[in-house]
């Protein structure tokens, strides 16, 4: 595995990371790789969100027609398309 080190860390930072670390139970190396791999993850995890928000958006707009989606109803769908 590789090493990196960062320089010039505001000292704010350093402080903050590690009172997170301590808070999580994870080291401050463990905290700051947890953390850059989250950070990477970030446009999928946008991506999934904005999916989700549209999804929620049609599906409210079908409620206030008085249409309900169920498990059921969209299982039977997926049978029957076409």
């Amino acid at each position: 595995m590789a090493t990196l080190t960062i320089k010039n860390l505001p000292d704010e930072v350093y402080a903050a990371l590690t009172e997170i670390a301590k808070r999580n139970h994870r080291s401050l190396n463990g905290e700051a790789i947890f953390r850059l791999e989250s950070s990477l993850d970030r446009p999928d995890r946008e991506a999934k969100a904005l999916l989700l928000k549209s999804i929620r958006k049609e599906r409210a707009k079908l409620t206030e027609t008085g249409v309900r989606l169920t498990d059921k109803k969209l299982k039977e769908g997926k049978r029957h398309r076409i």
